[in-house]
């Protein structure tokens, strides 16, 4: 159950935040010292965001390697953006990028659940009018409802070739009421822990139970592969999301957010 797993050390919180890199995988990533440089000018900003989690202990070592990220941005035409996790990111990382004009931005939720209790939780009536499909690539349909409600600016043919980067097994949730494609999502499980994703419902669907549909086909997708963790990144802000995710069972064990360029424009997380 949750409770096996609700509190993760700082080593465990970085798995999963690396598991969940590789299921957004930038087009280019290289490593350094335990930091990951992601570049994906084509795919929603957050998927090129730098995971800064190596430890740094020499003096001036921060500020090095804050600059060290910065060239790799700009020497490929673009900005630098920081995930900030407390947890497992250097201390001092987040002071030191505000004192460079970074903007902190969208309070993002890890939370994780059991697959067991997420079944639990969100049980499908089998008299409700909805069906949801399970497919191992996206179907136009499951990307026509993503982009309807989640891929505003985002250019299709570069979400398509990230889904295509992605190696570990998917599973694609579409929620269908009749032959309307409703609401979707997408898992990847990465040793012992699955990832919840792209979860979209389009607005004639909510509050019917579509969301819930989705959420369940993919734990019990999730348990079929032997998989019994789950976990899911959530703004704080989004109400309705949390509100569900909590209804399923998932506890919160990390809160981050992210350092961007202070004269960028605001941006808003969607995973």
């Amino acid at each position: 159950m949750v409770s096996e797993f609700a509190v993760l050390v700082p080593e465990e919180v970085r798995g999963l935040q690396e598991r969940a890199a590789r299921a957004l995988p930038a087009e280019r990533v290289e490593r350094i010292g335990g930091w990951w440089l992601r570049h994906a000018p084509r795919s929603p900003w957050w998927v090129g965001t730098v995971l800064p989690h190596g430890a740094t202990r020499r003096p001036g070592e921060l500020a090095r390697r804050v600059g060290e990220a910065e060239r790799f941005y700009a020497d490929r035409g673009g900005t630098a953006r920081f995930q900030i996790s407390p947890p497992v990111c250097p201390d001092g990382l987040d002071p030191l990028l505000a004192e460079r004009g970074y903007r902190r931005e969208s309070l993002v939720s890890l939370q994780v659940a059991s697959a067991a209790r997420v079944l639990e939780r969100m049980p499908v009536s089998g008299e409700s009018p909805l069906r949801v499909r399970l497919d191992g690539l996206p179907s136009p349909a499951w990307s026509e409802v993503w982009h309807a409600v989640q891929g505003h600016g985002v250019d299709p043919g570069a979400e398509r070739e990230l889904l295509a980067r992605v190696e570990g097994p998917s599973a694609y949730a579409t929620a269908m009421l009749g032959d309307e494609a409703v609401a979707v999502g997408r898992a990847v499980a990465d040793t012992d822990w699955a990832g919840v994703f792209g979860m979209a419902t389009l607005p004639l669907a909510r509050g019917r139970g579509a969301a819930r549909g989705v959420l369940s086909a993919l734990a019990g997708w999730a348990r079929a592969h032997d998989v019994e963790r789950m976990y899911l990144q959530v703004e704080r802000d989004n109400a309705p999301a949390v509100r569900l995710y909590k209804r399923a069972g998932f506890r919160e064990v990390c809160r981050y957010h992210y350092r961007i360029a202070g004269d960028e424009r605001r941006h808003r997380r969607s995973a």
